[in-house]
């Protein structure tokens, strides 16, 4: 399938990672610098290209309108333990992690687009979800839409909601399963997502005034994921 718009490749040499990471950049068809985009920043990228089938969304919803103008940034790791350093809210890396997005991949982005985005959405799945949740927090004035699916959650995760108070302007959909009851993850350790996001979803409701929350019938897998993109995509994009 031809597509409308067109996927370009960003490398940044990040100082605080110390590494060369590429940053897939989709802009829909039309794109011209110096108007108005929204930016939507998505962790584990390749996966939301590939399985979540991104570009022929943006495609699609930009031919009907259903969002409003909208570059997708895909973000990928090197590996699971990668993902696991720079996402988990323990991760080694996450902290210098936080400092490439914000101080090296927004700046790049701004200035290799000629854009100044009307707003910027971080987008994720579970530990990439997390990861979203965790920048948004930190970084208030900047991030404005946060997607969170099936995110993993802990008392790290837990007390960063309890501590910050500038959420409220924040505009957030958080999804989890029903069947998400025994998650293996990359350290080993089998966890009830369903419960944890329970509790995460109690304690956030009363921080963020736009806050949709869902819980789907399917388990910690892109299956679940996949189907609900279109309708996320136009609930946070398409206004």
């Amino acid at each position: 399938m031809k597509r409308k718009g067109k996927m370009e490749d960003l490398v940044i040499e990040s100082q605080y990672l110390q590494e060369a990471l590429t940053v897939k950049i989709y802009v829909p068809e039309g794109f011209s610098p110096f108007h108005d985009y929204q930016l939507c920043i998505m962790q584990d990228g390749d996966d939301y290209f590939r399985i979540g089938r991104i570009a022929t969304l943006s495609d699609q919803l930009h031919a009907s309108m259903e969002i409003e103008p909208t570059i997708f940034i895909g973000i990928h790791y090197q590996d699971r333990y990668d993902r696991l350093d720079k996402y988990h809210p323990d991760g080694k890396l996450q902290k210098k992690y936080i400092d490439f997005l914000i101080r090296e991949v927004i700046p790049s982005l701004e200035e290799k687009l000629h854009i100044t985005p009307l707003s910027y959405t971080l987008m994720g799945d579970s530990l990439a979800g997390t990861l979203a949740f965790m920048i948004a927090s930190s970084y208030p004035s900047t991030i404005n839409k946060v997607v969170m699916q099936s995110p993993f959650v802990n008392e790290t995760v837990l007390k960063k909601i309890r501590e910050t108070n500038q959420l409220q302007r924040l505009k957030v959909y958080h999804s989890v399963g029903t069947e998400e009851t025994d998650v293996k993850i990359t350290t080993g350790e089998v966890l009830d997502f369903l419960a944890e996001n329970r509790t995460f979803q109690h304690l956030l409701a009363n921080k963020v005034s736009d806050y949709t929350y869902e819980e789907f019938n399917g388990d910690h897998t892109w299956t679940y994921w996949q189907q609900d993109l279109r309708k996320i995509l136009i609930h946070m994009l398409g206004e």
